[in-house]
């Protein structure tokens, strides 16, 4: 009996890990563009779920940004189908018209598209594809972009949207071992052209930035990079859990936030408070930004009774006293 080639033995090692973690004859969707990366993790999600009692399908979602990206799907499913996964499903989105840029608008009709087909499924999770690589991108372009820890965190192994769980089973899996896996199992992915394409800035770090840190550094440093986002991930869900105990503590009983109670927290527990509740009362979560934080930061440890802090959303924090407190913005205000 041949041994079984290590790539395709660690993909599965990484399916069956992230399946044990879903409930006996759960329904699970296997998210897949047909590139190396979610065909690797299909084919390895066919093979071990029936043998852990659990059922498996496949979404490919056809973002119709390309010529041909209709019949690729349908070759996704064909092959998926023949695979024995089941359900299997073609989703077609729109793109155009969503905020943010190409990339973030593709990521946010494609999730959104998952979910809805986990829905559909009555599947409690989905499996995504991201590989070490990807995670390594993520923290190289968040430490450009200057993020915070959240950012420098990187993709998640785990969360939950609109009651679906979005799983990453392959973080610690390099782009190398799908690819290889594709070739020892006979299959042929799809080769995406905006992974080359140099006008968006995760292509240029792939295609420019990487191969100069590993020849500097070894190639040890993608595993680094990876380590680094679990490591500060970690850290970030310990002090967020401090943050939620301390905005509790924080609260007054009209909804505001007592400044002697925030005064005497850390800074890294008090700005997550600080962030935590702007939301609450209104600011909008994709706007706020550090400099928001920052100014409310600066009622509670640098306040001379300057005026108060705009958010957006509109929302406007007021200092009085030895208290935050959130009223809505007077209309005709514009917010910078």
């Amino acid at each position: 009996m041949a041994a079984l080639p290590p790539p395709v033995a660690a993909i599965r090692l990484a399916v069956r890990r992230a399946l044990t973690r879903t409930p006996e004859h759960a329904t699970v969707l296997v998210a897949c563009s047909g590139g190396a990366d979610s065909l690797a993790l299909a084919a390895a999600t066919a093979f071990v779920a029936p043998r852990l009692g659990r059922r498996a399908g496949l979404v490919t979602v056809d973002h119709g940004l390309q010529d041909g990206s209709a019949g690729r799907a349908a070759a996704v499913a064909d092959w998926a189908a023949t695979a024995g996964l089941d359900p299997v499903e073609v989703t077609p989105v729109l793109v155009a018209g969503r905020p943010g840029g190409p990339e973030a608008a593709a990521r946010e009709a494609r999730y959104q598209a998952l979910v809805e087909a986990a829905h559909r499924h009555a599947a409690g999770t989905v499996l995504l594809g991201h590989t070490r690589d990807d995670q390594a991108e993520t923290v190289l372009l968040a430490l450009a972009r200057g993020a915070g820890p959240r950012g420098l965190a990187g993709m998640p192994e785990e969360r939950e949207l609109a009651g679906v769980t979005l799983a990453r089973p392959l973080l610690d899996v390099g782009r190398d071992q799908t690819r290889k896996a594709c070739a020892a199992l006979g299959l042929t992915p799809w080769e995406d052209p905006h992974n080359v394409d140099p006008s968006y800035a995760r292509a240029r770090v792939r295609s420019d930035v990487l191969p100069v840190l590993t020849g500097a550094l070894g190639p040890g440093v993608l595993d680094n990079l990876a380590r680094t986002a679990k490591l500060i991930a970690a850290d970030t869900a310990a002090l967020d859990a401090l943050g939620r105990s301390a905005l509790a503590d924080a609260r007054t009983a009209d909804g505001g936030l007592a400044v002697p109670v925030l005064r005497d927290l850390p800074a890294a527990v008090r700005t997550r408070v600080l962030h935590g509740w702007a939301r609450e009362v209104g600011a909008t979560p994709a706007a706020l930004s550090h400099r928001h934080v920052a100014a409310l930061d600066a009622l509670v440890t640098a306040w001379h009774g300057q005026g108060a802090a705009d958010l957006p959303g509109p929302v406007r924090v007021t200092r009085r006293g030895d208290t935050l407190t959130a009223a809505r913005r007077p209309p005709g205000r514009v917010h910078a």
